[in-house]
């Protein structure tokens, strides 16, 4: 009789407390953070290096910063201007991509039309194209059109990849958003638009962020389109970055200033949609 009082206590006890983190979890999780960190201290501390103490052998892991490789790319390298035009594209891009996205998401989440599997499948197999497949005729159409070296080619371009992007995350968050708050705002005489913009989209905030930083950071870093379609009136940052490598020359200071610099306004963007990126992320895994 004890022991079986003492199991029904034990089953009755919440999962969190009967949940215990060993040290070797702990010391492996710590493991890991730094693993991933390294990589951005290393890039960080060697844009603050001279040439020669960045080349040093061994590390060196004590020095006097500088900020003359900042001085220099924001300066004669002109890397300030591509760092505005990827905000500009990766800001519009987007934008476009959940006010365009989001409507859809909501449509194939809650009704049935005829066709709705074909355009599914068309939403989800578009990230499946290589992107070097599509270089050549993107280019060829994109001169037919006068839109080479133009912001608008590649926001139109990085639209056609991140609208599936958040098409198929935010579905996935109206879905578990119940039909019954639906109805219920229809019944007191909402129209579908109102349920969707001031009951469904609301609810859905954290895929809408999740998708919105995804869309971001592919837009920021996308490197092949912006090598191809841009000159040096709409150069975005990762072309400046790959304009400093020379057969002869590689100026790792100047080069780690402009990774500091292309990755810091992803971060900053990451710390503002935190909270409802880290809700979007984990939405679904526990029930």
């Amino acid at each position: 009789m004890v022991a079986s009082t003492a199991a029904a206590r034990a089953e009755s006890r919440p999962a969190k407390a009967r949940i215990r983190v060993s040290p070797w979890h702990a010391v492996a999780l710590i493991a890991i953070a730094l693993i991933c960190v390294f990589p951005f201290y290393w890039m960080v501390t060697t844009s603050l290096k001279d040439q020669a103490v960045a080349l040093a052998s061994p590390p060196a892991w004590l020095f006097e910063p500088t900020l003359d490789h900042y001085r220099m790319v924001l300066g004669p390298k002109d890397v300030g201007p591509s760092l505005l035009n990827s905000i500009i594209v990766a800001v519009s891009t987007t934008a476009l991509a959940i006010l365009l996205g989001t409507p859809a998401a909501y449509a194939l989440a809650r009704f049935e039309f005829r066709g709705k599997s074909d355009l599914w499948f068309w939403f989800i197999t578009n990230r499946m194209v290589s992107p070097i497949v599509l270089a050549l005729p993107i280019f060829l159409l994109a001169r037919n059109l006068n839109l080479i070296d133009t912001h608008l080619v590649l926001i139109l371009l990085y639209l056609t990849f991140n609208l599936p992007i958040v098409v198929w995350i935010c579905a996935d968050q109206f879905r578990g958003i119940p039909r019954d708050l639906d109805d219920a705002a229809r019944i007191d005489g909402a129209s579908r638009f109102t349920v969707f913009l001031r009951i469904a989209l609301p609810l859905a905030a954290p895929g809408v962020a999740v998708s919105a930083i995804f869309s971001f950071i592919f837009s920021w870093n996308e490197l092949l389109y912006a090598l191809v379609l841009t000159r040096s009136a709409s150069r975005t940052a990762p072309v400046a970055a790959t304009s400093f490598m020379s057969g002869y020359d590689l100026p790792w200071g100047q080069i780690m200033a402009t990774g500091t610099l292309i990755v810091l306004p992803v971060i900053v963007f990451a710390l503002i949609v935190s909270r409802q990126l880290v809700r979007g992320l984990t939405m679904g895994a526990v029930k």
